[in-house]
């Protein structure tokens, strides 16, 4: 009879400090009641990748002059270049099953961010400066950053930011910045390229670039994202690059999946 209480009462322990865990990370992690209409872009297996190249990485500078915090890899063409000149705090996929995985991926991600209905056209995409609010943003032509351009959540960290070129390139300036503000989140800005982007000398960028070829960092550029070129190669010069926190949506899914397992561990201990 003593046995058969304990082990009932130990379940109800459990039950209880697996509600009030549920309860906490919801309380934690869950996103404002006013939610950001436009849904983040799902980069799957590539979420993990700071570059990621189709025909090589090559990184010039003096050694140790590139940080990149997050994985790198290539693949068809796996040669990379310059790795004496990084430090990497992640992994080297190089032309791997990984980087293979991530590469399609990376096809998924790019057409469904260039499928989405845009309610904003900027007709050639000269000119981004400004602040924009999350919404999805279409150029007919290039996008071009001149200067500084500020992105506000307006308190949501779930607000997204899409921005569509079919068939051109994306470019900023030299000492051009990107700005996030009112809980915007990197992790929640896409920039899907039709053909190539090159970042300017010193800019400093936010977001995750979708390119259908080429990517070029320049001296002294800062990403904060991923740089994901499908066919082409990425080409980068004494530049930092970070993967970014994913948004609190994806750690709430996150959060409860573990609170899954760590209730079924207990239960079955029980």
């Amino acid at each position: 009879m003593k046995a058969t209480f304990e082990a009932t009462n130990a379940r109800h322990i459990a039950k209880r400090f697996s509600l009030g865990l549920a309860l906490t990370l919801v309380a934690t992690l869950a996103p404002p009641a006013a939610t950001a209409a436009v849904l983040a872009v799902d980069v799957g297996a590539a979420s993990d990748f700071a570059v990621l190249a189709g025909a090589g990485i090559t990184f010039s500078g003096a050694v140790n002059s590139t940080v990149i915090n997050g994985d790198i890899g290539t693949f068809p063409t796996s040669t990379i270049t310059g790795l004496g000149n990084v430090v990497l705090n992640g992994v080297n996929h190089a032309g791997d099953g990984v980087t293979q995985l991530a590469k399609d991926a990376l096809v998924t991600a790019y057409n469904d961010a260039a499928g989405r209905t845009s309610g904003h056209n900027y007709g050639d995409g000269y000119g981004l400066i400004g602040t924009l609010t999350s919404g999805v943003y279409n150029s007919s032509g290039s996008f071009v950053i001149p200067g500084n351009l500020t992105l506000d959540g307006l308190g949501d960290p779930n607000a997204v930011w899409i921005f569509q070129t079919t068939a051109s390139t994306l470019t900023t300036a030299s000492g051009s910045k990107i700005s996030l503000i009112g809980s915007a989140q990197a992790s929640n800005v896409f920039w899907q390229i039709g053909s190539s982007a090159t970042l300017g000398t010193n800019s400093d960028f936010s977001g995750n670039i979708l390119a259908l070829t080429s990517i070029t960092l320049l001296t002294g550029a800062t990403v904060n994202g991923r740089v994901l070129a499908y066919n082409g190669a990425v080409t980068m010069d004494s530049n930092t690059t970070t993967v970014p926190e994913p948004g609190s949506t994806l750690l709430l899914g996150a959060g409860m999946a573990a609170l899954f397992a760590f209730r079924r561990r207990v239960v079955s201990r029980i």
